[in-house]
């Protein structure tokens, strides 16, 4: 098991996550959390689809970037952060309603940096989006 500690319940996660930030915006909820794995849902409507009537690919990023860093941070101790250096995504199919579900789990967790991998894809399984992120370890106090 990669948590620190002890594994997270899905109820730990809602309490965190506040209504009043992106995660609550743009409707993002936890779904899963795996012996190595995390995994959010998010639905695609008018707050995360463009002009197109697509999800828009930085909706994608955001859900991506909250799924890891939020795993992230779960794999350290309370005196260090895991803050984001870099986002990768790749958009491989358009979605036009429904939910997303994004499953994020470690390339690597080392003492100053992280990255792990997040694929999102639809309700029956079919891909979505691939993306990479790269967290820097720091000191808390740093931050």
């Amino acid at each position: 098991m990669i948590w620190h500690k002890q594994k997270p319940t899905i109820e730990f996660l809602s309490s965190e996550a506040r209504t009043n930030n992106l995660v609550g915006h743009l409707g993002m909820e936890f779904v899963e959390v795996g012996d190595d794995y995390l995994t959010m849902k998010m639905p695609v409507d008018q707050r995360t689809k463009q002009t197109f009537g697509i999800l828009h690919g930085g909706a994608s990023c955001a859900l991506a970037e909250t799924c890891g860093s939020v795993a992230a941070n779960l794999c350290v101790d309370q005196e260090h952060r895991a803050v984001g250096m870099e986002i990768n995504a790749n958009h491989i199919r358009p979605m036009k309603d429904g939910w997303v579900y994004a499953k994020s789990w470690p390339y690597h967790l080392g003492r100053s940096s992280q990255i792990w991998h997040i694929e999102i894809f639809t309700e029956e399984g079919k891909l979505v989006c691939v993306s990479r992120l790269t967290l820097s370890v720091v000191n808390r106090s740093k931050i």
